[in-house]
C-alpha cells in the first residue's frame, strides 16, 4: 500500500510507526525478533518502522500479536485505515466552495442511525434554520476566502439535515448556553432561529440540551464534535476536519458527550433559557 503524498497523511502513518515501535520495545523484541515471529523479511519490519510503507490491517494486527498485545489491536488498525482523512484541512475540502463539502457527508447521515452532536459555539446544522445558516455559512466563506456558492450550500446543508429527521433515527444535541448568545447574523435571523429551536424541541425523534452559564462544570468546553453511532466521530477545528474512527478515541467521545448531557438542562428549563435569549433580541 503506497504512503499518500499528503503532509497530514504522513504524519499519520509516522504517529502509527511510532506506536508500532513503542509495541515492540514493550515487548523486549528487536527488528529480527519480530520479523521472525511475524514471518516476514527485516526490511518490512524496517520500512514500516520508519514510515517507508503503510502497512496493511493484517500485517497490524500481526504485528500486534507479535509483541502481545492483541488489545492494542483494534485501535491500531483504525488508525492505519484512517490516516489518510484522519485530518484534512478546510482549504483542501473547500477548495472548489462549500457545497460539495455539505454534500459529502449525506452518505454518512444515511447510513447513521443515532446522532449526537455537541458545540460551543454555534446551533447544530441539522437545528438551523435557513436564514441561520445562510449567515453563517457567509461568513465561514469569507474567512476561508472560498468560491462563494454559498446559496447553493445552503440548501445542500438543508437537504443534508432533512435526513436527520426520517423515520427511524434520533438526534441528542447539547449546546453551551453561549450558543444562544452569540449573534448570527441580524436579531431578526437569531430570534426565528431561538423560536425554531422551541418548536423541534416538541420533536420526539430530537433532544436539546443547554447547559447553564451557572452550571457546576464537570467537563470544561470543547471543540464542536459529532458522534454518528458508534462508528466514528467528526470534530471541526479551526483549519480542518478530524475524523476519529478508533475504539478508545471514539469512547472518549462518547464519555465527554454523557459528562455535557449530564450538565445540561432540558424541557421547560430549557426553553426558559431560550426565551431569555429571545428576549435580549432588539
Amino acid at each position: 500500500m503506497p504512503i499518500s503524498p499528503s503532509s497530514n497523511a504522513q504524519a499519520a502513518r509516522r504517529a502509527l510507526a511510532a506506536r508500532l515501535g513503542e509495541l515492540m520495545r514493550d515487548a523486549g523484541l528487536k527488528g529480527g525478533e519480530l520479523s521472525a515471529r511475524c514471518g516476514w523479511h527485516p526490511a518490512k519490519t524496517s520500512r514500516i518502522l520508519n514510515a517507508k510503507v503503510a502497512p496493511s490491517d493484517s500485517d497490524v494486527r500481526s504485528w500486534c500479536r507479535a509483541c502481545g498485545a492483541d488489545d492494542q489491536a483494534a485501535d491500531l488498525v483504525a488508525s492505519n485505515r484512517a490516516a489518510d482523512s484522519l485530518y484534512v484541512e478546510w482549504r483542501r475540502i473547500t477548495r472548489t466552495g462549500l457545497r460539495q463539502a455539505q454534500e459529502a457527508r449525506v452518505p454518512l447521515y444515511i447510513r447513521t442511525r443515532h446522532f449526537r452532536a455537541y458545540s460551543s459555539r454555534v446551533v447544530p446544522g441539522a437545528l438551523q434554520t435557513r436564514e441561520y445558516a445562510s449567515a453563517l455559512l457567509r461568513t465561514v466563506a469569507d474567512v476561508r476566502q472560498t468560491p462563494d456558492d454559498v446559496e447553493a450550500a445552503v440548501e445542500a446543508r438543508l437537504t443534508r439535515s432533512s435526513v436527520v429527521f426520517e423515520g427511524g433515527r434520533r438526534f441528542v444535541a447539547v449546546v453551551e448556553e453561549s450558543v444562544l448568545r452569540y449573534r448570527i447574523g441580524d436579531d431578526e435571523v437569531m430570534a426565528n432561529q431561538l423560536s425554531h429551536l422551541i418548536r423541534v424541541m416538541s420533536m420526539p425523534s430530537v433532544s436539546l440540551g443547554i447547559i447553564p452559564f451557572a452550571a457546576a462544570r464537570t467537563m470544561w468546553p470543547t471543540e464542536t464534535f459529532n458522534l454518528f453511532d458508534d462508528r466514528q466521530a467528526g470534530v471541526e477545528l479551526l483549519s480542518a476536519q478530524v475524523t476519529v474512527t478508533a475504539p478508545s478515541d471514539l469512547a472518549l467521545y462518547a464519555r465527554a458527550f454523557a459528562r455535557f448531557a449530564g450538565l445540561a438542562v432540558h424541557g421547560s428549563a430549557a426553553r426558559a433559557l431560550i426565551t431569555a435569549a429571545i428576549d435580549t433580541l432588539g
